[in-house]
Protein backbone atom coordinates (compact mmCIF):
# COMPACT_ATOMS: atom_id res chain seq x y z
CA UNK A 1 0.00 0.00 0.00
CA UNK A 2 1.13 3.04 -0.74
CA UNK A 3 0.63 6.09 1.88
CA UNK A 4 2.41 8.53 3.88
CA UNK A 5 2.15 8.32 7.63
CA UNK A 6 2.72 11.34 9.82
CA UNK A 7 5.05 10.98 12.91
CA UNK A 8 5.44 13.57 15.48
CA UNK A 9 9.17 14.91 17.02
CA UNK A 10 10.29 11.88 18.87
CA UNK A 11 10.62 14.20 22.12
CA UNK A 12 7.59 15.58 21.87
CA UNK A 13 6.08 13.97 24.97
CA UNK A 14 2.24 14.26 23.94
CA UNK A 15 3.38 13.07 20.66
CA UNK A 16 2.42 9.23 18.74
CA UNK A 17 5.96 8.38 18.88
CA UNK A 18 5.95 8.68 22.86
CA UNK A 19 3.04 6.43 22.63
CA UNK A 20 4.29 4.29 21.12
CA UNK A 21 7.20 3.53 23.37
CA UNK A 22 4.90 3.31 26.24
CA UNK A 23 3.84 -0.03 24.52
CA UNK A 24 7.44 -0.95 23.17
CA UNK A 25 6.48 -0.66 19.66
CA UNK A 26 8.50 0.64 17.01
CA UNK A 27 8.04 3.19 14.49
CA UNK A 28 8.75 0.15 11.98
CA UNK A 29 6.38 -2.45 13.86
CA UNK A 30 3.66 0.30 13.50
CA UNK A 31 3.82 0.95 10.02
CA UNK A 32 4.54 -2.66 8.85
CA UNK A 33 0.90 -3.19 10.67
CA UNK A 34 -1.03 -0.04 9.22
CA UNK A 35 0.52 -0.77 5.60
CA UNK A 36 -0.16 -4.52 5.18
CA UNK A 37 -3.20 -4.79 2.94
CA UNK A 38 -3.88 -8.26 4.82
CA UNK A 39 -4.32 -6.56 7.83
CA UNK A 40 -7.49 -6.23 9.90
CA UNK A 41 -9.72 -3.16 9.97
CA UNK A 42 -12.06 -2.18 12.74
CA UNK A 43 -13.10 0.80 14.94
CA UNK A 44 -11.61 1.30 18.84
CA UNK A 45 -14.44 1.42 21.11
CA UNK A 46 -12.94 3.73 23.15
CA UNK A 47 -11.93 6.33 20.55
CA UNK A 48 -13.75 5.80 17.76
CA UNK A 49 -10.77 5.98 15.61
CA UNK A 50 -9.89 3.45 12.78
CA UNK A 51 -7.96 0.61 14.04
CA UNK A 52 -5.89 -1.87 12.12
CA UNK A 53 -4.81 -5.36 13.67
CA UNK A 54 -2.03 -7.59 12.14
CA UNK A 55 1.15 -9.47 12.42
CA UNK A 56 4.73 -7.70 12.56
CA UNK A 57 7.50 -9.68 10.76
CA UNK A 58 8.73 -10.46 14.30
CA UNK A 59 5.97 -12.50 15.55
CA UNK A 60 3.74 -9.68 17.42
CA UNK A 61 -0.05 -9.16 16.98
CA UNK A 62 -0.57 -5.49 17.32
CA UNK A 63 -3.40 -3.17 17.06
CA UNK A 64 -2.63 0.33 16.18
CA UNK A 65 -5.05 2.84 16.22
CA UNK A 66 -4.97 5.68 13.32
CA UNK A 67 -6.51 8.59 12.30
CA UNK A 68 -7.22 9.25 8.72
CA UNK A 69 -5.70 12.46 7.29
CA UNK A 70 -6.25 12.43 3.40
CA UNK A 71 -7.61 10.12 1.11
CA UNK A 72 -6.04 11.31 -1.57
CA UNK A 73 -3.01 10.84 -1.42
CA UNK A 74 -3.01 8.07 1.17
CA UNK A 75 -2.12 9.66 4.56
CA UNK A 76 -2.60 8.39 7.85
CA UNK A 77 -1.14 9.64 11.55
CA UNK A 78 -1.13 6.69 14.03
CA UNK A 79 -2.00 7.38 17.49
CA UNK A 80 -0.72 4.67 18.96
CA UNK A 81 -0.25 0.54 18.78
CA UNK A 82 0.14 -2.16 21.30
CA UNK A 83 0.20 -5.93 21.62
CA UNK A 84 -3.43 -7.23 21.02
CA UNK A 85 -4.68 -10.55 21.60
CA UNK A 86 -4.01 -12.76 18.28
CA UNK A 87 -7.69 -13.73 16.71
CA UNK A 88 -8.43 -17.62 17.90
CA UNK A 89 -10.24 -20.01 15.88
CA UNK A 90 -13.46 -18.57 14.40
CA UNK A 91 -16.50 -20.38 16.51
CA UNK A 92 -18.95 -21.62 14.66
CA UNK A 93 -22.85 -19.51 15.45
CA UNK A 94 -25.56 -21.46 16.87
CA UNK A 95 -28.70 -21.26 15.06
Amino acid sequence: MDATIIWDLEDDPDGNVQHLQEHDVTIEEAEEVLLDRQSSRATSRSSGLPTVFGWTSTGRYLAVVYELVDDDPLTFRPVTAYDAPPPGPKKKRRK
